[in-house]
């Protein structure tokens, strides 16, 4: 089934096409908002986020890809988290260690991952990763990890493509010289 069956299928309100959606998105969901936000919140997240595309899917104009829309919402509910403990004045900053690593997506282009995974073991590179501010994290989530082209970032963020680039040469500079570090 494509996205384009899942879409009508969601159009028409019918339940298997939730089941789907939700099975095939709430992974991705998930990983975007502990990217963004930590894993204590990916639960709620991901609820949230669910409502709103089941909400919503009507308006789905069909500009980008469904994922690209999703992905969209997903942002956006995490930002709204972010603001929300901005304003209790909590920090975001405490990963547990046993949480379950996403895994490096295939096709990703970039040398930093390939060098890395070749001098260090995966599970460091991950909690190297989750060091990263929560902006740098996200954007290295999204390209390296779930394989995301830099006009889909563009998308998802709502910044030009310059700007992805120039965050994500940046970050993964900074996640190199963490793991050079880790090295010595």
């Amino acid at each position: 089934m494509n996205s384009d069956e899942l879409l009508a299928a969601l159009r028409r309100r019918e339940d298997w096409a939730y089941r789907k959606l939700y099975r095939e998105y709430a992974g991705k969901i998930g990983s975007i908002a502990k990217a963004y936000l930590g894993a204590d919140d990916v639960d709620d997240v991901v609820q949230e986020v669910m409502i709103k595309v089941l909400r919503n899917i009507k308006k789905f104009k069909g500009k980008s890809k469904l994922t690209t829309w999703i992905y969209r919402i997903a942002v956006n509910v995490c930002k709204d988290f972010l603001s929300k403990y901005r304003r209790r004045g909590e920090i975001l900053t405490d990963f547990p260690e046993d949480e379950e690593r996403s895994f490096i997506h295939p096709s990703a282009d970039t040398d930093v991952f390939s060098e890395a995974m070749n001098s260090i073991a995966y599970d460091r590179l991950m909690k190297a990763v989750e060091k990263l501010p929560s902006e740098d994290r996200l954007l290295v989530k999204l390209r390296d990890i779930d394989g995301l082209s830099y006009e889909e970032i563009s998308q998802v963020l709502g910044k030009p493509i310059g700007s992805v680039k120039s965050g994500l040469h940046y970050a993964r500079k900074k996640l190199r010289q963490m793991i050079e570090g880790a090295k010595q």
